[in-house]
């Protein structure tokens, strides 16, 4: 049997500020994940840590617990290895006032 694998874009040239997040994606069947996120353009302002979040219907989020930094400079990459999660997952980060970055997120899935 091969393995099955899949990558989906979730955010694409996406320009975050406050509440931010990406599409959900529905990968229940999936046993792992890879999360990146690239800096598309030079950000500005202090940025927070991302967060990956896990739900069972795509409408309530909880946190799952995994932190990681947005990319600090244009082109730079960030990634969030996740395992364990429920049916679907998101990126989100809450943005200060005065901070933006304009992103492109995929999820890298592995069954």
């Amino acid at each position: 049997m091969l393995p099955e694998n899949l990558t989906a874009i979730v955010a694409r040239n996406e320009i975050w500020t406050g509440m931010s997040a990406t599409e959900p994606y529905e990968a229940g069947w999936a046993k792992e994940a890879v999360i990146f996120v690239r800096a598309l353009k030079p950000p500005k302002g202090k940025l927070p840590k991302a967060r990956i979040e896990i739900s069972a219907d795509g409408m309530h989020w909880a946190p799952e617990g995994s932190e990681f930094d947005l990319p600090a400079v244009e082109n730079a990459v960030t990634f969030q290895r996740v395992a364990h999660f429920g049916n679907f997952l998101r990126v989100a980060a809450s943005l200060p006032a005065g901070a933006e970055i304009t992103v492109l997120v995929s999820m890298h899935f592995k069954a």
